[in-house]
């Protein structure tokens, strides 16, 4: 299928002049800046935070390029996942006009960011086994279909999409299939960032917000055709990404030996925390998870889930999304994490009548 990014984008953003900033003017780092209005006399903290940050994070990008094995032009860097989502969902489609695709049970702000910008949602589900459906989801599709959005391994459920179908919805797709790969670290599959040459409607995101361990920084990142990303980059504010981020990013990355073990650490307890869930009578069914948590089916999960926030341990109620009728998400913790939990439903349900 043949692909023409400008048919899908919003008219007006082809000659849309962005905003520009002095770091786009000198991205130099020596010299007298008298350029941006900046306080010259440093910032009220020990650090130095006077002066604006690199906007394009140029540096962080270098970094992240290698270790992904892409060029820095296929990448975006966003406050967080939900950045790069309402930006494209701006560039391409327009409100009251165009449509996105979901996949329900699925993550929630794809539908909050096309209310906000007032584009209509069309919604595919998911089977009961929380897989895609293919053929269904291209019927669903009309000439206003921009974006696709798959999430994979999803949430809420945790499981890999086929990665067959996937493709297929890729190739066969008329517009940008956007797949949410925040999880991709603790999963078996290689992430769809290996065939970004081959889709130039591809987009990939994931986030350093779960393996990494650095939610409370929010940076999310988007892998693209370097088309796509200069349109991102184009729309964007001029500095979204702080430069105490962009920073603690970088000494972040150089420490991949800490990630890998944080990760491996997290499968060993997502095991041992679904063997011990397996065994209580009270839990109906554990679902297969490619992620650092699990959506388990509790018997009178409301209850359960008000008690354990009695005792201070919170979990993700998932009893009012599609298919998860009597479920509770819960992210995989340390062993002590763990066995609290355990040992709180224990607790609660010999409480019971």
């Amino acid at each position: 299928m043949s692909f023409d990014l400008a048919s899908l984008l919003r008219p007006h953003l082809l000659q849309l002049q962005p905003y520009t900033s002095a770091r786009d003017e000198y991205s130099g780092k020596e010299g007298v800046f008298l350029d941006a209005n900046e306080n010259p006399f440093g910032s009220s903290t020990l650090q130095e935070y006077n002066r604006y940050p690199d906007p394009y994070q140029s540096t962080l990008k270098v970094q992240i390029a290698k270790i992904k094995g892409i060029r820095t032009s296929q990448l975006f860097l966003g406050n967080g996942s939900d950045e790069a989502i309402d930006l494209l969902i701006r560039a391409f489609c327009a409100p009251d006009e165009d449509q996105i695709l979901l996949l329900p049970p699925t993550y929630g702000m794809y539908g909050v960011s096309a209310a906000i910008n007032g584009v209509e949602v069309r919604q595919v589900p998911l089977t009961p086994t929380f897989q895609l459906q293919p053929e269904k989801i291209l019927a669903a599709t009309s000439t206003r279909s921009k974006i696709l959005f798959i999430c994979s391994p999803n949430n809420p459920s945790g499981n890999d999409m086929n990665r067959e179908d996937v493709l297929f919805l890729i190739s066969h797709f008329p517009g940008i299939v956007v797949v949410d790969e925040a999880y991709i670290d603790f999963s078996p599959q290689e992430s769809l960032i290996s065939v970004l040459e081959q889709y130039p409607n591809l987009v990939v995101m994931q986030t350093l917000s779960k393996a990494w361990g650095l939610a409370s920084l929010r940076l999310g990142m988007a892998f693209a055709s370097k088309e796509i990303v200069a349109i991102l980059n184009k729309i964007k504010p001029p500095y979204n990404i702080s430069g105490l981020t962009q920073e603690t990013v970088m000494q972040a990355l150089e420490n991949k030996t800490q990630v890998d073990e944080f990760i491996r650490q997290i499968l060993i307890e997502r095991a041992y925390l679904r063997s011990q869930l397996e065994k209580l009578p009270y839990i109906l069914h554990v679902h297969p998870s490619d992620a650092n948590f699990l959506l388990v089916r509790v018997a009178d999960a409301k209850k359960v889930y008000e008690q354990l926030i009695q005792d201070k341990i919170i979990v993700r109620s998932r009893t009012n999304v599609l298919h998860g009728e009597g479920c509770l998400r819960i992210t995989v913790g340390t062993r002590a994490e763990s066995n609290s939990l355990l040992k709180a439903l224990d607790r609660i349900h010999s409480e019971q009548p």
